[in-house]
């Protein structure tokens, strides 16, 4: 997973079917999948910023987890939440070339902007 090819290796893919089929780790990565976590990670910030706005209209979280870290941080609940998000995005670029993983990447990306869409037509109303 984290070698010294990290910084200087050139295998970008899986050669072998078999390999591909099972997974497995790669030097470098695609732009797509670049892309893929840096929007996630940036809508990520946008939720944050806009469940602070929610609040402050006098709406609720909905999310269990969010709800306690903005009990125990408050308006700071944002280092937290982007702390967490951020280190499971480096975990799923790791492992990006296993079977279900780049799914669960583009899966996850799509719900932030389903989550975001909402929270503009909560504040827009």
């Amino acid at each position: 997973m984290l070698s010294r090819y990290v910084f200087w290796g050139q295998r970008k893919d899986l050669r072998r079917k078999k390999d591909q089929a099972r997974g497995g780790y790669v030097d470098r990565y695609s732009p797509r999948l670049l892309f893929l976590l840096v929007s996630i990670i940036g809508l990520n910030i946008i939720d944050a910023l806009f469940t602070m706005m929610v609040l402050d209209f006098g709406g609720w979280e909905v999310n269990p987890f969010v709800r306690a870290a903005i009990e125990v941080y408050g308006d700071h609940f944002w280092a937290w939440k982007f702390a967490i998000v951020s280190f499971n995005m480096v975990l799923l670029c790791l492992h990006s070339k296993f079977p279900r993983v780049q799914k669960i990447i583009l899966g996850i990306c799509l719900i932030y902007l389903a989550v975001v869409a909402h929270q503009i037509i909560l504040m827009c109303f």
